[in-house]
């Protein structure tokens, strides 16, 4: 078992990290884009989901993700949660542990009992921070009003996002929302590759009581950990 988790952690992590982006798209979707480079309605729904998200002081969620490619025989599933407060969160996935501090990243491994601390630069096009969602798909992607369906008792409007990009791997990406509550359901991205990768919301709570340690890395909890100090 351990054994699967290590290889999982191996072939995930980075395409995690690029659907993150795409599911901080799904709860922070852009604003400012030229309504004659979009489908309108598409537009419309997607800025009522970003004001929305804005109103909020804090945002926790849990998540499944999976990842398919019937090709190379994949077919991985696992399980997730994250809480965000401006530009801190706590994410926890595979079995490892990452909070963000706003200034400091600490990757907690249980298993290895080993800790990573490193800095983000914010300014980095590849760093992902709850404050970066915000803008990170401002530009370099057309959206589109696609199909209805009913999830669960959920009424889904999907908008579909298309990169600009022709060398960009991904081919397609769908956020579905739910038309009751103007909260994201789910992000199906869809590789050129064969790959899809999903993102189900589980659970979205906001205005949570946090506690005040809640991004705050606490060392003395970690008594036999190795500490790796990357910076």
């Amino acid at each position: 078992m351990k054994k699967t988790i290590r290889n999982m952690r191996k072939i995930m992590p980075n395409v995690f990290t690029k659907n993150l982006k795409n599911a901080a798209l799904a709860l922070f979707v852009v604003t400012g884009l030229t309504a004659s480079a979009q489908d309108k309605k598409a537009k419309d729904l997607l800025d009522e989901v970003t004001k929305k998200v804005k109103s909020y002081d804090n945002i926790s969620i849990d998540f499944k993700y999976t990842l398919n490619n019937n090709k190379e025989n994949i077919n991985q599933e696992s399980s997730g949660s994250v809480v965000m407060k401006g530009n801190q969160y706590v994410l926890n996935f595979m079995g490892m542990t990452k909070l963000y501090d706003g200034k400091k990243l600490y990757t907690i491994v249980p298993e290895d009992e080993e800790i990573s601390i490193s800095k983000v630069d914010e300014k980095d096009a590849n760093t992902i921070t709850p404050s970066k969602m915000l803008t990170f798909f401002n530009k370099g992607y057309k959206f589109y009003w696609d199909i209805q369906q009913n999830v669960k008792g959920r009424k889904l409007q999907y908008v579909k996002l298309v990169p600009d990009d022709k060398k960009d791997k991904r081919k397609e990406i769908l956020v579905g929302i739910d038309t009751a509550t103007k909260q994201i359901y789910n992000v199906i991205e869809t590789g050129k590759n064969g790959t899809k990768t999903t993102l189900v919301v589980n659970s979205f709570k906001t205005n949570q009581t946090l506690g005040k340690n809640q991004f705050t890395f606490v060392e003395s909890k970690y008594p036999n950990y190795y500490i790796n100090k990357l910076d």
